[in-house]
């Protein structure tokens, strides 16, 4: 079973073959395809570990959809002081489906 790392958004994610991921949101069209520079990759027999990326090798990816995850409740509260406050956030994504890698 051959895997990759890439990097997307300052988070690495191990992938391989037709895993769909959520990374952060990217500015690209929904069908398109991408490709990451792996930092590692493992054919099945042996790992290379790029420094800091692996030259020649490449992760093509195929752009699936864009949308904005689960909200995440923020709260801020001091007790006794009548000091509340509450916000929420949902982060954007843009999910991939990994097509290929090419280790050379």
């Amino acid at each position: 079973m051959s895997y990759a790392v890439i990097e997307a958004g300052g988070t690495q994610f191990r992938v391989k073959k037709g895993d769909l991921v959520r990374i952060p949101a990217l500015r690209a069209d929904v069908g398109s395809t991408i490709a990451f520079t792996p930092l590692v990759v493992h054919d099945g027999e042996k790992t290379r570990i790029g420094n800091p990326a692996i030259e020649g090798a490449e992760v093509r990816c195929r752009v699936i959809e864009h949308g904005r995850g689960k909200k995440v409740i923020v709260f801020k509260f001091k007790r006794r002081k009548q000091y509340r406050r509450k916000k929420g956030h949902r982060q954007k994504y843009t999910a991939i489906r990994v097509e290929d890698i090419i280790t050379e």
